[in-house]
């Protein structure tokens, strides 16, 4: 007989824990006093440090040759990280699908709490972070760091112009990343599928998006390629590929996106760190659009891995990591950069053909990918690197982290008080880089999938919340990490104290402790779990 979670929640019980702890300050110069008895050449108390995050787009768990070791390629780079730093083997995006994991990790709050409660964003449309919406790099600017995004957007951009019969690209582009923080940017606005593909810097194309195309075969995978030549017109698009076309710079072809992401990102870091400007840190996100469709990678690594062209395309984008580590290196800069490497969410649907083809599991040994509420979806490669700051590197933390964390935690490194609006759902995770033993307990964690779905998981047990005429399930993920048993039946009350903890999650507007905030809507039918008058009774409140 299917049980059901009763719809009325139980008591939540708030964690002690706060945006900052008076705790990191002793664990800080606990880990520097460390450094520099161990090495006396470094520096004993080093300067703030550079923040680097490297983000790609697609990438399952199985996808790192050192979280899966049956991986049918090497990604020694991403292996290099990990064995100098810290593996968060229980690391997620806040979404299983693109643009709402990228809001999450910007602004440490999630994005079912705006109006995009399903599905993704196209390239045009207002953007999904509000004017005024504190990000990590707008806390970051503000406190003294140069800021600059290379790589794909896909938070919405505002084109002069509404359409193509009335673009005027001599006009600034609006509400995109140098309206949220960055004092640079340099890449594409949006998956590549989207259109209004042109090398973006600044607020201007470099070459304007003027002709049209769309999606052709792809000879090294089962998706397409956006690749000259291209139309003068939609309407020629449509005879000669029978579909509408999309706009596209004469300049643009999709295998140059990593390396010019690359190049820009490296020639950024040069010259700020060689300017008068050298003085400040910097804070550079590097959102990358691989191994995403189109599966492109370049000629010369045809032929590498035992994974066909989307091994090849990892392989590709390892080596683009590799750069950066060298120019880091070579820079002198490796020491004091906190490197941050983590994808959007989990792999592609194709991570099923390749475990017929090629014996490669994607998403290793997780339920389902990419859109799913599942593991798969959302458990994701998750790197840190600090050599200045974390205190015995290589090593592995397995308790849940979410990309969401990101802004505590570097506030909380900068010693910088957030305010009750900012990182709303943002909790610290700190104290594990500088502390190998570090008892930290994350509060409940929520996961999203790209129907509505929710899902909530502390420590071990996850639930996956009732959605449309899907009922609840639990799962103990120590035990189950593959989510093959539903365990709800003989554990109702876990699952109820699970379901109440995310009831207060979404009804208080936050996970952290503070005051609570207003979400952006009113009630949607994705909270099953929440009856519409408990979810309007609390919105009224949080408005007082």
């Amino acid at each position: 007989m299917t049980q059901r979670l009763a719809s009325t929640p139980m008591g939540f019980r708030r964690s002690l824990s706060r945006h900052r702890t008076t705790t990191w300050g002793v664990l800080a110069a606990a880990a520097l006093l460390t450094h520099a008895l161990s090495a006396p050449a470094l520096q004993a108390e080093p300067v703030r440090p550079n923040i680097l995050v490297i983000y790609t787009d697609d990438q399952g768990f199985g996808d790192a040759s050192c979280l899966n070791p049956d991986a049918k390629f090497k990604t020694p780079n991403l292996d290099r990280l990990a064995a100098e730093g810290i593996t968060f083997t229980n690391g997620h995006s806040s979404d299983s699908v693109c643009t709402p994991s990228r809001y999450g990790l910007l602004t440490g709050r999630y994005s079912w709490r705006t109006t995009l409660k399903t599905g993704v964003m196209g390239a045009e449309g207002e953007c999904l972070i509000g004017d005024g919406r504190t990000t990590i790099a707008s806390m970051l600017r503000d406190n003294g760091y140069a800021t600059a995004m290379v790589g794909k957007w896909h938070l919405g951009m505002d084109f002069p112009g509404t359409n193509h019969k009335n673009r005027d690209w001599s006009q600034p582009t609006r509400d995109m990343p140098l309206d949220k923080g960055f004092d640079y940017f340099f890449g594409v606005p949006a998956s590549l599928n989207y259109g209004v593909l042109a090398w973006f810097e600044g607020r201007h194309a470099k070459v304007p998006p003027t002709v049209f195309t769309a999606k052709k075969p792809n000879a090294r995978h089962m998706d397409y390629r956006i690749m000259p030549p291209y139309q003068p017109t939609p309407e020629a698009t449509q005879q000669a590929l029978g579909k509408q076309g999309m706009e596209v710079a004469p300049d643009f072809i999709d295998n140059q996106c990593l390396t010019r992401f690359t190049d820009t990102a490296i020639e950024w870091m040069q010259s700020h760190t060689s300017g008068s400007s050298s003085e400040k840190p910097f804070f550079l996100y590097l959102p990358l659009t691989s191994p995403h469709y189109p599966v492109c990678p370049l000629p010369e690594f045809h032929g590498q891995g035992d994974c066909g062209g989307y091994g090849e395309f990892v392989i590709e984008t390892d080596f683009h990591v590799g750069r950066i580590l060298k120019f880091l290196d070579d820079a002198e800069l490796a020491e004091n950069t906190l490197i941050v490497f983590t994808s959007d969410n989990g792999p592609e649907s194709s991570w099923k053909q390749r475990i017929k083809a090629f014996g490669h599991r994607s998403n290793f040994r997780y339920r389902e990918g990419k859109r799913s509420i599942y593991e798969g979806g959302h458990r994701v490669p998750f790197f840190v690197r600090w050599s200045a700051g974390i205190l015995s590197p290589g090593r592995s933390w397995h308790r849940p982290v979410g990309q969401i964390d990101l802004l505590a935690t570097f506030a909380e490194l900068l010693d910088i008080d957030l305010q009750p609006d900012e990182g709303v759902d943002s909790h610290s995770f700190a104290s594990v880089l500088v502390n190998p033993v570090s008892n930290r307990h994350r509060l409940p964690l929520i996961n999203h999938a790209i129907n509505g779905r929710f899902a909530i998981t502390e420590d071990k047990w996850k639930l996956v919340l009732p959605h449309g005429r899907a009922d609840a399930e639990l799962y103990n993920l120590e035990e189950d990490p593959g989510e093959t048993t539903n365990v709800l039946a003989e554990n109702m009350t876990i699952a109820m104290d699970l379901q109440a903890k995310a009831t207060q999650i979404v009804l208080r507007g936050r996970t952290t402790v503070g005051p609570d905030q207003p979400n952006d809507t009113g009630y949607w039918d994705d909270l099953k779990w929440i009856s519409a008058a408990q979810y309007e009774q609390a919105t009224r409140k949080n408005s007082q």
